[in-house]
């Protein structure tokens, strides 16, 4: 049975990760808990294939039992959370992928990076393909996140051919799903709060800006998916059905029988405007695109949310 080590193992996107992964494979779950819980993978704590240890990938993780994958999810991803110690983002992106670099040179190990369309800045391609070098500031509130990625995509491919280790890089857009933490800041999780409190629900700007927006189920898929062949990346994993923000919360307002009403709010700095991936690079590659429809996966989502909320 082989050993894959999720980084970021008890957040959103890696707790999912971890469900699928169990089934056949060892998994070592890491994590800090700055924006992961440990009730994410409560329910796998006694699975005797499972093992969680809790660090930050920031300082260098030696681990004596071979690793053959490893997943680096490891990062606050929602602006509340990463501008909260930009410094601190930066360090999980940089310090933090060459510390697992160097334990997949270390263990022979493939290692895959989550990798976001973040790196696109505010887009003047439109949808955004992998080819697209993006349109972005090294000096924003939001760079932390935008140009740690970008340098952590930078570091992967150095590693690859200084190194020749064995790399993986997707381009994770807008995703959604139970787990979701309820202080996130981000849209979708925002929105189902308001709406379940009967709040009113905010919209930045006019609303107009777009977001396309993947059930977590398909993007771990995709992900697992583009561990397991051959193509080295990166690949945009996300939904093409694309949605204003507006077109969301009115969504979001009708499924959960809310009565909120909306108010609307200037527009946070360097926000973009349109996003959207182009995915026909995953289509040829991984075989793979999104099957849940949107309103299937909110009304999923907004069940969850009504259990925590």
């Amino acid at each position: 049975m082989k050993t894959a080590l999720v980084t970021g193992g008890a957040g959103f996107l890696g707790s999912h990760l971890c469900d699928v992964l169990i089934k056949d494979h060892k998994v070592i779950c890491v994590d800090n808990l700055f924006t992961g819980s440990a009730k994410n993978v409560e329910h796998l704590m006694k699975h005797p294939h499972f093992k969680f240890i809790k660090h930050d990938i920031i300082t260098p993780l030696e681990i004596d039992e071979k690793i053959d994958f490893i997943y680096n999810l490891a990062c606050p991803a929602s602006p509340v959370h990463y501008q909260f110690n930009a410094i601190r983002t930066v360090k999980a992106n940089v310090l933090g992928t060459m510390n697992m670099l160097g334990l997949a040179k270390k263990h022979k190990a493939r290692i895959l990076q989550a990798s976001t369309s973040e790196v696109y800045g505010d887009p003047l391609e439109h949808p955004q393909k992998e080819t697209y070098r993006g349109n972005v500031s090294t000096i924003s509130v939001r760079s932390c996140y935008d140009e740690g990625k970008r340098c952590a995509e930078t570091l992967m491919f150095d590693y690859h051919r200084q190194n020749k280790v064995d790399i993986r890089v997707v381009r994770i857009f807008n995703t959604y799903g139970p787990r979701m933490a309820l202080n996130d800041g981000r849209v979708v999780s925002n929105f189902i709060v308001q709406a379940l409190k009967n709040e009113p629900i905010t919209v930045y700007g006019d609303g107009s800006q777009t977001r396309s927006f993947c059930y977590v189920s398909d993007l771990i898929d995709g992900i697992v998916k583009m561990m397991h062949q051959d193509y080295i990346g990166p690949v945009n994993l996300g939904n093409q059905d694309e949605y204003t923000v507006l077109e969301l919360a009115q969504k979001i307002i009708k499924l959960s029988s809310s009565s909120s009403k909306i108010v609307y709010k200037p527009l946070p700095e360097d926000d973009p405007i349109k996003r959207r991936p182009d995915i026909t690079l995953a289509k040829q590659k991984l075989g793979w695109k999104p099957t849940t429809p949107v309103d299937e996966g909110l009304k999923k989502t907004i069940e969850w949310f009504k259990e925590h909320v």
